[in-house]
């Protein structure tokens, strides 16, 4: 198995759209915000933060994140704090999961992706959500707002 294979996940509260393909494309990052956005169906106006890839920038996926009513956000060159959350998931990914279990195909690397963001949604708890797991921060979250 190639590790320079990438995996995109979209957090909005928790990892919801996520493909792996062997090169970082924009159709890659399309199918991961297509599935985010049948999966959690955003109220317009939501912002999707990113990095400054060329794959976040392009004129059609503007249009794509338009048309379901998510706001683009990018942060500043040479800011990596701007996308911490998503950074730290990334890097346990890789280091803490992928790089330590032996990934013979795509099928199993896939599966494994799969189960750390199981992990991740239900049992890892962040400071940023008051020690809660995304999925229950969004939970209580909603009791308390009405937020979806």
């Amino acid at each position: 198995m190639d590790l320079t294979d990438y995996c995109y996940g979209f957090i909005l509260s928790r990892i919801v759209g996520w493909f792996i393909s062997k090169r970082m494309t924009t159709n890659l990052i399309f199918k991961g915000m297509i599935k985010a956005c049948r999966v959690r169906r955003p109220l317009k106006g939501r912002v999707f933060h990113s990095d400054r890839g060329s794959q976040f920038t392009i004129w059609r996926y503007c249009q794509l994140l338009e048309g379901y009513g998510v706001r683009a956000s990018m942060g500043d060159v040479g800011v990596c704090w701007a996308n911490a959350v998503v950074e730290r998931f990334f890097g346990s990914l890789k280091h803490d999961w992928i790089f330590k279990i032996g990934q013979p195909t795509r099928e199993f690397m896939t599966k494994h992706v799969a189960a750390y963001t199981r992990h991740y949604n239900l049992e890892w708890l962040q400071t940023k959500n008051g020690d809660q797991s995304p999925i229950n921060y969004a939970q209580a979250l909603k009791k308390l707002s009405g937020y979806s």
